[in-house]
């Protein structure tokens, strides 16, 4: 490795929104890290889901993919009475 080209990897302190701390390392300048999510509280680790839903888009999601499944089941059916 050639000498004097290397960012400076020191230790630093982890800390979450949830209040989960804990040290790793790293080379940003600084003693602590913010996040806003961590392995403690993030869904995929924990198995609990959160939903953060801004202006309905949950609920406008499935509303339209109901009727993209009832359409599809009518398809369905008619062809069965074709038969």
């Amino acid at each position: 490795m050639k000498p004097n080209i290397h960012p400076d990897y020191h230790p630093v302190t982890v800390h979450c929104a949830c209040g989960h701390t804990f040290p790793t390392r790293s080379t940003m300048k600084g003693d602590f890290l913010r996040v806003e999510i961590c392995s403690s509280c993030h869904p995929f680790f924990t198995g609990k889901q959160k939903l953060v839903d801004t202006a309905g888009r949950v609920e406008r999601f499935t509303k339209k993919y109901e009727k993209a499944a009832e359409v599809q089941q009518a398809i369905k059916d008619a062809n069965k009475k074709k038969r």
